[in-house]
């Protein structure tokens, strides 16, 4: 395992031809977003070689994340000035999976060399039957051809080196899934009972409806970014009450990505 990661590259070290393979993009895009100050510099190492790192690779799914929301170049040129110049690339997974969570649902297809040029990692038969199980890759007719979610692909990699057991993978799937669905409804619930039907009793104006429809899915962000503001606020203080006496662990150690 350690010989098959010098090989393809550590992280933190990644030469320009590798980052382009990581992100799926070409090497060619990657400097034409840097001339325009959308990725930071990289560490100038031996023989005058750029090298990149976690933080590039953030910004680069950022960058694509706010593409497939329509954005053009100018317009996440502005948007990537307004981020704080201290976020983590954990900090910068996090917000693309908040731009994602809204965007429609979608599923690559990919070839198994095509996948671990993604990933930047070797893929065993074994890997891939793991992310089949945790719903990241569903098989085609074609056995060389996967369906791929792109917004799981690099979390469910990241779960395969932890000391986790499938069925404990998917046992906290199931609980996340189920418990999110319970919040969903109930604050589906809230608005129909609270905003939406009051307001149609009020108003039968079609203009004012379709202003509430227009409310009600500019609240979705809105909606995701507080359940994650508060997940994440509940996660720090469950730790806490179970390592009392210890530092506890932080959510990001052994961060996984959106």
């Amino acid at each position: 395992m350690e010989q098959q990661r010098a090989v393809e590259g550590d992280a933190d070290n990644l030469t320009v031809d590798q980052l382009a393979a990581r992100a799926g993009v070409t090497v060619r895009t990657v400097r034409f977003y840097s001339t325009r100050g959308l990725l930071p510099p990289p560490t100038i190492g031996p023989r005058r070689v750029g090298r990149y790192g976690p933080d590039h690779l953030s910004r680069l799914a950022l960058i694509e994340e706010l593409q497939n929301q329509g954005m053009t170049l100018a317009a996440i040129e502005r948007y990537l000035q307004r981020l704080p110049d201290d976020m983590s690339p954990h900090d910068l997974a996090i917000h693309r999976a908040m731009v994602a969570s809204w965007m429609p649902d979608t599923v690559d297809e990919a070839t198994r060399d095509q996948l671990e040029q993604r990933v930047g990692r070797e893929l065993t038969d074994d890997d891939l039957e793991r992310l089949t199980a945790m719903s990241v890759l569903e098989g085609t007719e074609d056995p060389a051809l996967f369906r791929v979610d792109p917004t799981l692909l690099h979390l469910g990699v990241r779960l395969l080196d932890m000391p986790l057991s499938q069925d404990t993978i998917l046992a906290a799937r199931e609980a996340m899934m189920e418990h999110a669905r319970s919040a969903a409804r109930e604050l589906s619930r809230l608005f129909k009972d609270e905003v939406w039907q009051p307001y149609r009793e009020r108003e039968a104006d079609p203009d004012q409806v379709a202003r509430m429809k227009s409310l009600s899915a500019h609240m979705q962000p809105m909606v995701v970014q507080a359940l994650m503001t508060a997940f994440q606020r509940s996660l720090r203080e469950e730790l806490q009450g179970a390592f009392p006496k210890e530092h506890p662990p932080h959510p990001s150690d052994g961060q996984v990505s959106p």
